[in-house]
């Protein structure tokens, strides 16, 4: 047995400096727990996880940007009225809020897995339904209902990577959050050459996503009974103890700055996603570039969404990670102030960089709790409070530009917001956990 655990530690040398002393024991108990007929079990479920990881996060937002490149066409379709649209615009985040703060407590009595399984197939649901319902209640209702599948799988992402891979949760985190860009990015850029390619209906364009979120279903099937290892049922004392009570998240200060730190960079990425193009056109840039230009920022999100937590885990302080992408943001910010056209390619590039704050959030939310059910509560608070925080950026926005008539005024309330997020980000990133400054 010992001969085991020296491999293993051996196996993840690399990682090992990432965890925490209770993640270590974890991980050991895990080790001495499995006999050798159970190995290739194990082996098969986590390469099952890993794939369902990855199919989940890739429908975590192409039924919000599927939905953008057709709005036009929706409106048209439904007779939605402006008013109607621009409420369609701002129900994503608050339907974040509203259904995420309820997936800790679904996942306690079902498991992550199961809860998981079922947002995927509510996705499917929802994105199958809404173009067909033939009214803009219908559509709408069934809008919300893929996205709260989304809101629930986006709160226990971070809980099911800590359960499944405490030792490697940077480089997991950044496999999902790459896998969530990528299919942000792909949803942007194709559901137009799709619905063209489907006999140019928006009702088919819409529709075909459901496809990728019922093939999201299918891993999920085989763990909806799943509640945990043994190991982590039966966690060290210190961790036994803390869970008898229940976590008091809002005693923590770090609970806090991640919250808020998670709701600013939120407001900085749909502010960037729904209005860049804009400021890109209104400087002259035609408007396929400046649909490019934003497929740019959105992708950059895919390597560096992978490189940067990996990064996060092994450091003690992820605040110089927040500074150096906040850093980016302004810079950003100013180029689209002084020279918008001539410096485009640039400054789309520098938002691509800051814009990665969000990987780099859900990673310090599994840093900064010691256990499963700590992660799912930290997750759903800081998810929850963070997407309430970010519903009046985008339409604060438009109100300073419509006001102003140009965009020195929105551009100089983007770059104040990235100021405290720089300050509440370095705070979230110290080295410390949420379930000890509760019981202090």
């Amino acid at each position: 047995m010992m001969s085991l655990m020296a491999s293993e530690e051996t196996r993840t040398g690399e990682t090992r400096t990432a965890m925490s002393p209770t993640e270590r024991a974890t991980a050991a108990t895990r080790i001495q727990e499995t006999t050798p007929g159970a190995g290739g079990t194990r082996a098969w479920t986590a390469r099952l996880v890993v794939l369902g990881i990855v199919l989940s996060a890739l429908n975590l937002r192409p039924a919000i940007t599927s939905l953008g490149a057709l709005l036009e066409e929706v409106r048209d379709g439904l007779g939605m009225s402006g008013g109607v649209a621009g409420l369609l615009t701002s129900v994503p985040p608050l339907c974040f809020a509203v259904f995420g703060v309820t997936a800790p407590r679904l996942a306690r009595r079902f498991g992550p897995a199961a809860v998981v399984c079922a947002g995927m197939a509510a996705i499917t649901a929802g994105l199958l339904i809404r173009p067909f319902v033939g009214n803009t209640a219908g559509f709408l209702a069934a809008s919300a209902l893929a996205l709260m599948g989304i809101a629930v799988s986006n709160v226990l992402m971070p809980v099911i990577v800590k359960r499944w891979f405490p030792d490697r949760v940077g480089s997991m985190t950044g496999l999902y959050s790459m896998a969530l860009a990528l299919g942000t990015s792909a949803a942007a850029a194709v559901t137009v050459p799709l619905t063209d390619a489907l006999g140019g209906g928006w009702q088919s364009g819409l529709a075909v996503w459901a496809a990728l979120a019922a093939a999201a279903v299918l891993p999920w099937l085989p763990l909806v009974r799943d509640r945990g290892t043994a190991a982590e049922r039966r966690e060290p004392a210190r961790g036994a103890e803390r869970q008898q009570a229940p976590l008091r998240i809002t005693r923590s200060r770090t609970a806090w700055a991640l919250a808020v730190f998670f709701g600013l960079q939120a407001t900085a990425a749909y502010i960037t996603m729904g209005w860049m193009p804009q400021i890109f056109r209104d400087a002259g840039v035609s408007a396929g570039t400046a649909g490019v230009l934003l497929a740019v920022t959105m992708v950059m999100g895919v390597p560096l969404a992978f490189v940067i937590p990996r990064v996060a885990t092994r450091l003690p302080h992820q605040g110089p990670i927040v500074l150096v992408l906040g850093a980016c943001g302004l810079a950003g910010y100013a180029g689209l102030y002084l020279a918008p056209a001539s410096g485009a390619w640039a400054w789309a590039l520098l938002l691509g960089v800051s814009n990665c704050a969000f990987p780099l959030a859900l990673t310090m939310v599994g840093m900064r709790a010691h256990s499963g059910p700590g992660v799912a509560q930290l997750s759903a608070f800081a998810q929850s409070t963070g997407y309430l925080i970010s519903i009046p950026g985008p339409l604060l926005v438009g109100v300073l530009y419509q006001q102003s008539g140009g965009w020195g005024l929105p551009l100089a309330l983007m770059a104040a917001l990235m100021v405290p997020q720089m300050v509440v980000g370095f705070l979230a990133g110290r080295d410390r956990t949420v379930e000890d400054e509760a019981a202090r």
